[in-house]
């Protein structure tokens, strides 16, 4: 006779499997932003994992909600919908009844807020497949499930973090690197935040309009003073993306050699803004037509 369904366990395991699908969706995202371009500002390292750690916390709660209203509902009403029909239990009835317990909430939500369909249809269908991971893999009635489900999950994030940081080193994902832009990008009109502007000529002239200057002990988050004038432009590759400059000469300007960022279609030149592990930088960016 197979072993009465505890749904105690059940819950358990759910929140667990809830867990551990987003903490294997923040693996995936943090592997996806180091194939993007370094943010404006420096990560606070201390107040990410604090978020992380509320974070984690906020999830708990919502994985232990999301489990008692959708997931345990969905197992009991498979089992006996299984039993009614089939005359047994079939794991494929709890995806329709996830799906089923799930539409209602996510339908009025839409409704009430006008959201188109297809965002709606996407969103269900994520909602469904993430709650009916739950659901299955805690259908099982061997005791030892919670056990095996940790070992297994953790494994599975753990493994995703590793072959990811070694497909970066390897090459194998696309690791972020700067575009290479060449002296044909550069001709044209550059702006940073503020609006200044540098506006590039193909003869290696440039006029300055409102740039940013900073000096080396300037504090990241001071005011910069504002430069204008024409003169002279040059650009040197270096040896790889990493190290080509962009050399500006403006009479009664002072700025260093600036550093290339950005992707192909939205390239940008930088310089850092006081000590270089501030991590703060100013930019200006490549202005499309129209822009």
């Amino acid at each position: 006779m197979d072993q009465k369904r505890s749904y105690g366990r059940m819950l358990l395991v759910s929140v667990l499997v809830g867990c551990l699908e987003v903490a294997l969706a923040v693996v995936v995202v943090l592997l996806y932003v180091r194939t993007q371009p370094p943010p404006d500002t420096p990560v606070d390292h201390a107040a990410l994992l604090a978020g992380l750690l509320s974070f984690g916390v906020i999830v708990g709660v919502i994985a232990f909600l999301l489990s008692l209203v959708f997931v345990l509902p969905a197992v009991a009403l498979a089992d006996l919908l299984g039993r009614r029909i089939g005359g047994r239990e079939a794991w494929w009835w709890v995806p329709l009844t996830v799906a089923a317990l799930v539409a209602p909430p996510i339908a009025t939500f839409a409704a009430y807020n006008r959201v188109e369909a297809r965002p709606v249809l996407v969103f269900w269908a994520a909602a469904t497949a993430a709650l009916s991971v739950g659901g299955l893999v805690a259908r099982p009635r061997h005791p030892g499930l919670i056990r095996q489900v940790a070992l297994w999950g953790t494994a599975v994030v753990v493994g995703t973090g590793l072959l990811g940081a070694l497909g970066l080193t390897a090459g194998l994902l696309p690791a972020y690197e700067p575009p290479a832009i060449g002296p044909t990008t550069m001709t044209g009109t550059w702006v940073d935040h503020t609006s200044g502007t540098l506006v590039f000529t193909s003869d290696g002239r440039v006029t300055a309009s409102g740039v940013g200057e900073h000096a080396p002990d300037d504090h990241p988050s001071g005011p910069s003073r504002r430069c204008s004038g024409s003169g002279t432009w040059s650009y040197e590759p270096g040896g790889d993306v990493w190290t080509q400059e962009v050399r500006i000469s403006v009479s009664g300007c002072s700025w260093p050699a600036w550093s290339v960022g950005g992707t192909d279609r939205k390239p940008w030149i930088y310089q850092h803004v006081g000590q270089p592990g501030s991590g703060k930088t100013y930019e200006l960016r490549k202005a499309t037509d129209g822009s």
